[in-house]
């Protein structure tokens, strides 16, 4: 419980803070754009997040969050993920396949439907299934940025296959600079 209340205490936000939540809470989404089973992409400040819409303006990710780490109380760990609960599961390495809001998911940017499939040879499966697959492993998991990632999640779903593209990018550089 002392955990609880430091961890509390350390994720106290500002007002700037508060007042950009409400502004990107007002930000509204066509749902009837999105079938069942479509995998979403929205852009963080340095990456891609990805989810896949389960229908009625849910979407289920998978997000580093150490809240769960410390308690299991619904009430606590269903709010929204912030930022700071976001970067502490990253170093935790502890996440969760999770059911948010759109509005939640998307975090105020635009949300693009299904690119990845041009850039994949495999066809994708029907949504009815992608969808399926995604709530099977909601729950907690281990993280990796580069390993087990929200991108390595929707591509299991929707194509079968776990990989990203991603970090398949940061390798590859990594590999360069190494050769050099």
């Amino acid at each position: 419980m002392i955990a609880l209340r430091l961890l509390n205490f350390f994720f106290i936000t500002s007002t700037l803070e508060d007042e950009y939540e409400e502004d990107r809470r007002k930000k509204t989404y066509d749902i009837s754009l999105y079938k069942r089973g479509d995998l979403l992409e929205v852009s963080r400040t340095l990456f891609k997040h990805f989810g896949i819409y389960l229908g009625e303006g849910r979407v289920a990710h998978f997000i580093p969050d150490i809240l769960p780490v410390f308690t299991k109380e619904k009430s606590i760990t269903e709010q929204m993920v912030t930022n700071e609960r976001l970067i502490l599961g990253v170093l935790a390495k502890a996440a969760s396949v999770r059911v948010d809001s759109l509005v939640d998911f998307a975090y105020g940017d635009c949300i693009q439907v299904n690119k990845i499939d041009s850039m994949v040879s495999v066809q994708p499966l029907n949504g009815e299934e992608v969808a399926r697959r995604s709530e099977k492993l909601i729950g907690s998991f281990s993280y990796s940025l580069l390993w087990h990632n929200c991108e390595h999640y929707v591509m299991y779903c929707r194509y079968g296959v776990a990989f990203s593209f991603q970090t398949f990018q940061v390798r590859k550089l990594k590999r360069w600079r190494v050769d050099i």
